[in-house]
């Protein structure tokens, strides 16, 4: 049988958009529709763990890495829903999560789910950290629990560290070679050359000092920046961790006077330097056989 959908219940009315600081946006599928042409009532726990992927992201911890390195994993030990209203083929739907309570062993969360402002459901997530091994219970770890505390706190969750090669080498090789070597299959000795050691690095690392992403800085003429070697690793793309490079180096470009700042943009990537102000320059080229762009920002002075 459907779920009944009432119109207004005590928990409805307490809950907002306001209360979450995650949301992971999709669209119905036709495929998620019924023969009541609204979605079965089974696929919003789905969409429910699939924002709970985004909160790991916003977490900045890939959730296997991290577990891996803690010695234990997170079991579900209890779903519910409550349905408010139906969601339809191709609604536009917000999906909230947030961690209410951590226990000794159990992690609540609550999740909400609206079509822009109206609530459609809620939901209680609860799970139990376990010896993957066993599958019995442990105690949160408390690096852990503060990383989620900071996050609902509004608190960071990264760190960005600007320095000399010598001080982030370890760090940055370990991102860029996930990154260029592994993932795009670019040679190493591509990858490494000597402007390394004259440039500006910035590397943004995890509440487990887990380096996350990287780029360099350097000035290849005076008053004119260039911009390299960006690498953010797959699992955390599109967290803000690009900008919060970008931020760090166009920083310091400007604080020691120059002018310009340019760079070799993947042609994938294009649209993410526009947005932070880059404007295309000349025609397309490859580069280790991948199809690049040149791209500039004029910088004002404070």
């Amino acid at each position: 049988m459907p779920p009944k959908h009432t119109d207004t219940t005590a928990e409805k009315n307490q809950v907002t958009r306001q209360d979450f600081r995650l949301f992971h946006r999709l669209r119905v599928r036709w495929a998620e529709v019924d023969m009541q042409k609204i979605v079965f009532n089974g696929h919003y726990l789905m969409y429910f763990d699939t924002a709970m992927a985004d909160y790991w992201r916003a977490l900045a911890l890939p959730y296997e890495p991290t577990m891996h390195a803690l010695g234990g994993d997170l079991y579900v030990k209890k779903a519910t829903v409550e349905y408010h209203a139906s969601a339809r083929y191709d609604d536009q739907l917000d999906v909230g999560l947030k961690c209410q309570r951590i226990g000794t062993s159990s992690i609540q969360f609550v999740g909400a789910i609206f079509c822009g402002d109206q609530l459609l459901i809620t939901g209680e997530l609860i799970y139990v950290y376990a010896n993957p091994a066993t599958q019995t219970s442990l105690p949160v770890p408390q690096s852990l629990r503060d990383i989620f505390l900071n996050f609902e706190a509004g608190r960071a969750v990264t760190q960005c560290q600007v320095g000399t090669w010598q001080e982030l080498q370890t760090h940055a090789s370990a991102v860029r070679t996930e990154v260029f070597v592994q993932e795009q299959g670019i040679a190493a000795e591509d990858e490494w050359d000597d402007a390394d050691a004259t440039a500006v690095h910035a590397v943004v690392s995890n509440g487990f000092d887990l380096p996350l992403a990287t780029a360099r800085l350097l000035q290849p003429a005076p008053g004119v920046s260039q911009i390299g070697r960006m690498a953010v690793t797959r699992l955390v793309r599109g967290s803000g961790l690009g900008k919060q490079l970008l931020d760090a180096l166009v920083e310091c470009a400007r604080t020691r006077g120059d002018r310009e700042i340019r760079l070799h943009a993947q042609r994938s990537a294009q649209g993410f330097y526009a947005r932070q102000g880059f404007s295309s320059y000349g025609d397309p080229f490859d580069e280790v056989g991948i199809a690049h762009i040149e791209m500039r920002r004029t910088l004002a002075s404070h």
